[in-house]
């Protein structure tokens, strides 16, 4: 099933499956998210929870007790229900159940809300502990800005001048080698190379936004003020690059498992309530 919103600048459609945002057009009728071609990556804009990343051996614990979870947890691949929608906004939500408590030991409820503004989608995580005690998370959006001219025609600029250290990845896990992009008026030129190790990991960084350049032009603008981290993605040659606000990111090789203590989790108070978000602006 799928729910469409829109308004006077722009239509919105997402997948009751993981509550995946698969189309955001302008009134010319542009797509600006990827298409999902499996070819490159079958995905559009994945939700990523309980966990952002890999974890070493795929495997946390909570009090001693060892689960499994696989790359970027399970919320994407559960099936969201329709809360509530107006033509201009919509809610999707799921809850913790005899699957998922299988693997992650929480009572919880993950709300998504999309909503249009003007030309922006503002897309809101909110994070129910429904728990009488603690509760460990990590969450994170992975949307891929479809680029449809050559690669190489796009820039990423980012709102404030900064040194711009990223951490490697080595098996899918944050090594602790770092590289610094070079960038010139906050800007970066994209290039295939710049991935050839995956992802490029900013743990922390002072932009609140970037904004994605074609032809020297604004495109898309991601703002993720809420966010501490972000990641940058691509894969070889495909048309498209994915700008990831995140709360977390992979393990360690020298993590202890406890999820408590994973570098970059969120500690949630019982019965409370976590609210982030960030959006997608065309421009």
């Amino acid at each position: 099933m799928t729910t469409i919103i829109s308004n006077s600048k722009l239509t919105a459609a997402i997948k009751h499956a993981g509550a995946e945002l698969f189309s955001l057009k302008n009134n010319d009728n542009k797509e600006f998210i990827w298409e999902g071609n499996p070819d490159f990556w079958g995905k559009h804009s994945p939700v990523l929870f309980p966990i952002v990343g890999t974890l070493k051996n795929n495997t946390y614990t909570i009090n001693n007790i060892s689960y499994h979870l696989p790359r970027h947890g399970f919320a994407r691949d559960m099936e969201f229900n329709l809360v509530s929608k107006t033509d201009e906004s919509a809610v999707f939500s799921i809850q913790s159940n005899a699957e998922s408590l299988k693997v992650y030991p929480f009572e919880f409820e993950l709300q998504i809300i999309y909503t249009l503004i003007d030309s922006q989608l503002d897309i809101q995580y909110k994070v129910i502990n429904k728990n009488d005690s603690k509760m460990p998370f990590s969450i994170g959006a992975h949307p891929a800005i479809a680029l449809p001219e050559n690669f190489e025609n796009y820039a990423l600029e980012f709102e404030k001048q900064e040194s711009l250290k990223y951490s490697l990845l080595e098996n899918d896990l944050i090594s602790n080698k770092t590289k610094q992009l070079e960038t010139k008026e906050n800007q970066i030129a994209l290039n295939y190379q710049l991935f050839e190790n995956d992802a490029l990991i900013f743990k922390s960084l002072e932009s609140n936004s970037l904004t994605i350049l074609e032809n020297n032009k604004p495109y898309v603008k991601v703002d993720f003020a809420d966010f501490p981290s972000l990641g940058i993605w691509t894969k070889e040659n495909a048309p498209f690059i994915c700008i990831e606000p995140w709360f977390g990111y992979s393990d360690t090789d020298e993590n202890s498992g406890n999820l408590f203590g994973k570098e970059g989790i969120i500690t949630l108070d019982a019965n409370q309530t976590f609210n982030s978000k960030f959006s997608i602006e065309i421009l």
